[in-house]
């Protein structure tokens, strides 16, 4: 359905250019808007018009003209004047407001078929047929970005979204919820996941510079075919609860560089914990102070290089090790050794995997 300052913009502006005032009512003879303060064609012949095969009618020196939507009269415009040209004017009013009712139809149909796609709510054979009406072509490269926002959707971030983004170069702004924007981006031959993280960066800065908005963003692998979409959806969403688990510090994701954070990601829970007690024991280091993760992390960085570790956290060298040895006491692990280092890593984004299922139940 038209708001109804669509209608009125558009009947002011034919107002504008001929002349000619203009009503339109709704089937049941009410005035939706007008240009003129004329209610000389009551309620009751809109009503009998309406009821009429007619597609037009001439009473006097009115004319009424019908305006269909899937063959329902939605609405009727009315003219005043005698003359040819108040005639031809209500003509071009209802052609008008159907052209406009049928793009508007035509958007919703379209938000309403990728909102269902994207949550797997369509048999492939639909997606075809709905697709072909809806002139959305199937063979074509897109990715899927996902934008989780701060608070609630206000509207702001996908109407910035909306124009930074072309729906006539094929690209989709919509939502499955009220947290969530989401972009359905298409793709050249030439798009690659450089491209792709370039777009992110636009789109988290725009966002914050345009809008005041912090969010996080996270995409999906680029795929071929509108089938796949919904799959370059769930793997935006997994990219995005995987960084929230495992790189906090990170404000886009992709799900191509997720690397052994997926891997624990997608792992049963009892599986984690049999790993956690064979590594560990009972003794499993659930809060490693804040000095020492900050120690593990930047010699992780480093390389398990001791000397550009303690430079870089303005240690003496004895220090740094002193802490290590500790570390190896606690834990069982020489983090100087290579694989104490990898299986310490891998314990500690377990750690952080399982206190975030914790969290969430």
């Amino acid at each position: 359905m038209l708001s109804n300052q669509i209608i009125q913009d558009s009947i002011s502006e034919l107002k504008n250019i001929t002349g000619i005032d203009i009503r339109v009512a709704d089937r049941d003879g009410k005035t939706v808007v007008s240009t003129c303060d004329d209610e000389s064609i009551s309620a009751q012949i809109v009503r009998s018009f309406v009821a009429s095969p007619a597609d037009s009618q001439t009473l006097a020196d009115r004319h009424l003209f019908r305006v269909n939507a899937d063959e329902d009269t939605m609405y009727v415009v009315i003219t005043k004047g005698s003359s040819e040209e108040c005639y031809t004017v209500g003509r071009i009013a209802a052609g008008q407001l159907r052209t406009l009712m049928t793009a508007c139809e035509d958007r919703y149909d379209k938000n309403s078929f990728f909102q269902n796609l994207l949550l797997d709510n369509m048999l492939l054979v639909d997606i075809h047929n709905r697709a072909q009406k809806l002139h959305i072509p199937n063979e074509r490269r897109r990715c899927v970005f996902f934008l989780e926002l701060g608070g609630e959707n206000d509207g702001s971030c996908m109407e910035m979204l909306k124009g930074l983004f072309s729906a006539t170069q094929g690209d989709v702004v919509t939502s499955v919820d009220e947290r969530s924007v989401i972009l359905i981006k298409a793709l050249s031959d030439e798009d690659g996941y450089p491209e792709l993280e370039q777009i992110a960066r636009t789109i988290v800065d725009m966002m914050y510079t345009e809008v005041m908005a912090s969010v996080c963003l996270a995409y999906g692998t680029i795929v071929n075919e509108l089938k796949e979409v919904s799959r370059s959806y769930k793997e935006a969403r997994m990219a995005l609860d995987v960084g929230r688990i495992f790189y906090r510090e990170k404000r886009i994701v992709a799900y191509n560089t997720l690397g052994i954070g997926r891997l624990i990601y997608q792992l049963p829970t009892s599986l984690c914990e049999v790993f956690m007690t064979e590594v560990f024991g009972d003794n499993i280091p659930d809060d490693l102070d804040e000095e020492t993760l900050t120690t593990i992390n930047k010699f992780f960085e480093n390389n398990l290089n001791v000397s550009e570790t303690s430079r870089q956290l303005y240690l003496h060298r004895n220090t740094l090790v002193y802490r290590i040895e500790k570390l190896q006491k606690t834990t069982g692990l020489d983090i100087r050794v290579f694989d104490d280092a990898l299986t310490l890593k891998i314990a500690l984004m377990v750690i952080g995997y399982l206190r975030y299922l914790k969290g969430k139940e």
